[in-house]
Formats: structure tokens, sequence, C-alpha cells
């Protein structure tokens, strides 16, 4: 098979698919270098930050399976693929203790002030009696978004001696259930703003969750509280950010792993506050995350393999010998 990765994976992905098939790795993500590394391809391997559009897709027609190595599907045209009956897999489940941990990693940051302790002191100011922190302990956590990555988020929360409350989309009983066994009250979201001193988003992106955290979100929350988003970019109103950590009263700082323009040469708008935190969406970015993602991108795509393969064997097979009843066969010559 030929199988096209466009996206960052583990080396041992790449190693072991170059055993048995044919593999195109190119991550330069111009839609022209795009189009024609897919061409021909049967399996597409990509994470965030590349566009898998129906006009990409479509330079790919024998293209039967997109391997997604996470779980957004905010870059692909979901429509397309079921119009074209394209399988996709997702692999959302290694992202959850590494973006939960990246986001306990930025609330003690906020917390215990550490990019300014470090700042002063590499200028050599010791600024020891100057700095306020606080603990996690004690402090509610506020999960937008307690499926896979947020619960987990709030069950490592929880064992710091926080208090986590979550809420989801379209909660149940059921779900209710499940989050109070991991620790986590079940809540609105307008309880969940207005009571967290750490508010976590983990929502994916479409049209109902797009600057979801806006204005009015600022104006519900604690005073003093913090803001961490390892969602998407776009989740989280910048511009409206940018004003309340400058103007507002009520958000202290914020931690953003993900934003709105994402890329090289992209610099963020919060990027010259001080009361801010700022990655690279690295929120999954674990060498061990990475290589159980890769070995389940590897598993799906030999079982897609095997399966295309004796689909094509069995239509190749000759089928019974149809003989029409009124055939009569022609008389021999002597």
């Amino acid at each position: 098979m030929r199988i096209a990765i466009v996206s960052g994976v583990d080396i041992d992905v790449i190693r072991h698919l170059e055993k048995h098939h044919e593999v195109i790795y190119n991550l330069d993500a111009k839609p022209d270098v795009l189009r024609n590394t897919i061409q021909g391809c049967d399996v597409l391997v990509f994470r965030s930050g590349v566009s898998i559009t129906a006009e990409l897709m479509a330079h790919a027609p024998n293209l039967g399976l997109l391997v997604r190595a996470g779980s957004g599907l905010d870059n692909i045209d979901l429509e397309y693929l079921k119009l074209r009956d394209i399988k996709l897999q997702r692999i959302p489940e290694p992202s959850a203790q590494a973006v939960g941990e990246m986001a306990i990693a930025l609330m003690f940051a906020l917390a215990r002030n550490l990019r300014e302790a470090d700042q002063k002191l590499r200028q050599g100011y010791w600024a020891k009696l100057e700095l306020e922190s606080h603990l996690l302990s004690g402090k509610v956590l506020g999960i937008v978004g307690a499926g896979n990555i947020g619960a987990r988020t709030g069950q490592l929360g929880a064992a710091l001696g926080m208090k986590p409350m979550g809420c989801v989309q379209a909660s149940t009983p059921a779900i209710a259930a499940e989050l109070r066994k991991k620790h986590i009250q079940p809540a609105t979201f307008e309880e969940v703003v207005t009571n967290a001193d750490f508010l976590s988003i983990h929502v994916p992106l479409s049209d109902s969750t797009r600057n979801m955290i806006n204005a009015n979100t600022f104006a519900m929350m604690k005073r003093g509280s913090y803001l961490i988003n390892l969602a998407r970019g776009g989740v989280v109103d910048e511009k409206a950010l940018y004003q309340e950590l400058t103007k507002g009263k009520r958000v202290r700082g914020a931690a953003m792993d993900v934003h709105e323009r994402e890329g090289h040469g992209k610099i963020s708008p919060l990027a010259e506050l001080p009361n801010v935190l700022l990655t690279p969406h690295i929120g999954a970015m674990t060498v061990e995350t990475q290589q159980d993602i890769g070995r389940r991108a590897v598993a799906m795509i030999e079982e897609f393999a095997l399966t295309r393969s004796k689909h094509k064997a069995s239509s190749l097979q000759p089928g019974p010998v149809q003989i029409d009843p009124g055939f009569q066969p022609p008389a021999m010559a002597d």
C-alpha cells in the first residue's frame, strides 16, 4: 500500500511501515505540496495543523483510510468522508494523561508565579519575599468539557487536593454518575465558570464552541481566577482575554497551549503580557504518548491493509460458471 504521512509521528511508525509499504513522509502543509503527496495513496496519517479538505482528498482516488493521530475533528471535511465512504480512525486515548499533566503543570506555574520568578532570578534579582503564590490544594478546578481528557485532568487535580467540577455538552444520569466515580462534581457551564479558581478548557472546536469563552464568561469568573486552554485555538476569544487581563478585575492570569493563529512566525497578541504563559500546542507531545499513538496507528493501518488485500483477492477469484439452460454445444466435426 501507499501511505502518506503529513504530520510529525514517532520515527518507529515510519520505520515499521516502510518494511511493508511505500511511505511518503512530507511535513510541508502547503496545499499544492499536500496534493502531490497524497496522489495515489491508500492511507493518510495526520495530526492538527493540516486541513484535510474535500478538494485535497479528491486528488487521492484510492484513499480508503484516514488516521488522525489524536482526537480533534475540526480540520477534516467529514461530509466528504461519508460521500466517498472513507474510513476515519482517531487515537484520542493516549493524549488524556499527557494533556492532563500539562494542564496541572500550567496551573502550578501560574499559581506559583514561576515565569516571573525565573525571569527575575536570571537577571540577578532575588524576589523571594515579593512574589505572590498560591496552593492548588483546596481550590476549585472547573472543567469545561469533562470528556476523556477533561475527566483525566479532574482526576489528577483531585489527587492534589483540588475540588473538581465539570460540565459536558449533553449530560445524562449515566455520564453524571461516571464523573462522580472520578471525583468530579457534575455541574452546568455557568456553575463551573462562576465557581472555578482554575478554569480548564477541554472542548473540540465547532460552531457551537467557537469563542465560547468570551467577555461574558470572564465577567462571570471568580476574582483572582486563572484560565487554562489546552482545547483548540478559537474556543477562547483572545481579544476579549487580552482586555480582561489588562483592564479587567477577575482573571489573574492565563496559560494558552493552543492559539487562534498557530505555526512558525505567528506571534500571539497575548505575548506581551507578563501574566500569561504560552506554549506551542505541546499538550500531548510527550515521548511516551507519541510512542503509544504510533503503535496504535500501525495496528490500524495493518488491519486496513489486510482487509483491503482480502477484498482485492476475492474480487479477482473467478465466480461459478453460469450456463444457459438452452445452450447446445456445436456438433463435432468428423
